[in-house]
């Protein structure tokens, strides 16, 4: 199933910054510059061949017919999808404002006032109605900000472009194809600039496979109708991601200093019952169940940040999203629906390294043999466990949150052969859930 990009989110960590020429349509000599990696086609010859593909997975002419105005490419669109930068943010920042009291308190009230919508969803796919809400919230404050731009443009504007050309190819067809079943008519595709649909902000592909009419007006209109939307979305989130009935997601702990920091990681899991020995307790100081529930020990700030116990439905968050922040504010807005308290904030500012001392890190990680993923100033998951990696070896605290004293580290010991030549230390315990790539 093709994943979630954290870096086509409407509303996430990330941020756009195009130019503010890049908004109008540009001139077919611009859009040449995509055709590289189609065989040097022009895009009206890109078009015809997508067409083509499109009818072979069985899309009627009358839909190609009725979406072709459509179909026109915009290179403002490519200029955005290109002039994206990413702004880190300490997670209490960002949960402060996505995961505001306006939000809480408005997803309480859609339970309310859709509960025979959210009791359907819950009983049809086990996905409790805090988890739905929340998504909902967050991905377009509940319908108010979907977007304004036409899907199909933005699509085939991206399928020409050779960043993704395979993936939003597949999007585009997907698009037609709801098109064809009667779902949504070409004027009615408008949404965010990377093509996504909808009060939840599904990609064409994810509205295909798993919207689904719940108001029984013989559409699937997760545009329009608050029914589709709430059981659409726990259809995606119950099939695609895999949600487990009835499990929880995550809960906010409080951490003893005896915690071995190396063992918090959404890599590996130990039954609650092992959390509870090393001193984890609720937020609220209740023990933990001595059960065997596994669980992992999430530290989104490091050891002096908030502190969670993530199950394995949290792995359907990073599914929905790979950035490591968006997720667990999700969650934890999730959480905070659901009636949980506010989480404790840090008795002390958590220090964070600026952008450029980031990047400078994973340069050094990786001269020093490590995987970071892509060198972008955003601790990822792979940049995380790097950094641990480099805490053990020079016997600090492990627990994956860069500090200015790991850079002063690395700055001043060249890596030896050994350290050049081992990769990052195997987890302890693999998570069950898939894990999805660091941006």
């Amino acid at each position: 199933m093709a994943r979630r990009l954290a870096t086509i989110r409407s509303v996430a960590l990330w941020i756009a910054v195009p130019l503010a020429a890049a908004l109008t349509l540009s001139a077919p000599a611009q859009a040449q510059r995509g055709a590289s990696c189609h065989g040097g086609q022009s895009f009206e010859q890109f078009l015809a061949g997508l067409k083509r593909a499109a009818a072979a997975e069985g899309v009627s002419q009358r839909a190609l017919a009725v979406a072709a105005p459509y179909l026109v490419y915009d290179q403002g669109i490519v200029n955005r999808d290109r002039g994206q930068r990413v702004f880190g943010q300490l997670f209490t920042e960002f949960a402060r404002r996505m995961a505001a009291d306006y939000r809480m308190q408005q997803g309480q009230a859609r339970i309310k006032t859709y509960a025979a919508a959210f009791t359907r969803a819950e009983r049809d796919y086990g996905v409790p109605p805090a988890v739905i809400a929340a998504f909902w919230g967050l991905e377009s404050d509940f319908g108010a900000n979907m977007g304004n731009l036409p899907t199909l443009r933005s699509l085939v504007s991206l399928a020409y472009d050779c960043r993704r050309s395979q993936m939003f190819q597949g999007e585009t067809i997907a698009a037609l194809k709801i098109i064809d079943r009667g779902d949504l008519s070409p004027p009615e595709m408008i949404g965010s600039w990377a093509g996504e649909l909808g009060q939840t902000q599904f990609l064409p592909t994810h509205y295909f496979n798993y919207a689904v009419d719940y108001d029984g007006d013989g559409r699937r209109d997760m545009l329009r109708s608050a029914p589709d939307v709430i059981g659409s979305t726990a259809n995606y989130i119950a099939t695609g991601l895999k949600w487990r009935r009835g499990e929880p997601w995550l809960q906010e702990v409080r951490v003893a200093a005896t915690v071995p920091w190396d063992q918090a990681d959404l890599t590996i899991k130990h039954p609650r019952s092992q959390w509870a020995d090393w001193g984890v307790r609720f937020a609220d100081g209740r023990p933990l169940p001595h059960d065997e529930l596994p669980a992992s020990l999430l530290l989104p700030m490091g050891r002096n940040g908030p502190a969670f116990l993530a199950y394995a439905n949290f792995g359907a968050y990073t599914e929905w999203n790979n950035s490591l922040i968006y997720a667990t504010t999700a969650g934890y807005l999730a959480t905070r629906i659901a009636g949980a308290a506010p989480m404790r904030m840090p008795s002390q500012p958590v220090p964070q390294l600026p952008f450029n001392e980031l990047r400078e890190l994973q340069q050094l990680l990786v001269r020093a043999g490590y995987n970071v993923g892509k060198i972008d100033g955003v601790m990822g998951q792979q940049s995380r466990s790097a950094v641990k990696a480099m805490q053990i070896k020079y016997g600090l605290p492990a627990d994956s949150w860069p500090t200015a004293e790991l850079l002063a580290r690395m700055r001043g010991t060249a890596p030896s052969a050994d350290a050049t030549a081992a990769p990052a230390p195997r987890a302890a315990t693999k998570r069950t859930a898939p894990a999805r790539p660091s941006p």
